[in-house]
């Protein structure tokens, strides 16, 4: 299973994701950090040591195969992240066969409803919990 963590700004969120992936030890399956901009690229390698990459054409290139896609839930619209997802970005992530799993993120206007006062590090547990369980699915 091919894994893709997307994340922008300072690449908090992918690299919290990533950090407890690794913990996870199911690194059977492929993880590539893909950063909006170099700071966030450059958090998530050093959380993981994974391959990654930055900007719009690694988006595009690694939807087109990734089987989950992971990332705060701006990644799927243009223009979110203060500007560092690109119409083409969110368009690719979005029309992607991949599954989603969006970390919901009640700022820069996108207002998720239901999520309530979550704490980060659950999202990102939750998160982590269901690629485990996808993984396990597919075996």
């Amino acid at each position: 299973m091919k894994i893709m963590v997307v994340d922008g700004q300072g690449g908090r969120i992918g690299s919290m994701f990533l950090e407890k992936w690794m913990k996870t030890g199911a690194q059977e399956h492929t993880v590539v950090a893909i950063g909006t901009n170099s700071a966030a690229t450059t958090s998530m390698l050093k959380a993981a040591g994974c391959p990654g990459a930055t900007g719009e054409n690694p988006v595009l290139v690694n939807a087109r195969d990734a089987d989950v896609i992971v990332g705060p839930i701006g990644i799927i619209a243009a223009d979110s992240l203060l500007g560092e997802v690109t119409p083409k970005m969110a368009a690719a992530i979005a029309g992607s066969p991949a599954k989603k799993i969006l970390i919901p993120m009640n700022n820069c206007d996108h207002i998720v409803m239901g999520v309530g006062d979550q704490k980060l590090a659950a999202l990102i547990d939750e998160a982590v919990e269901r690629i485990v369980k996808m993984g396990e699915e597919r075996k």
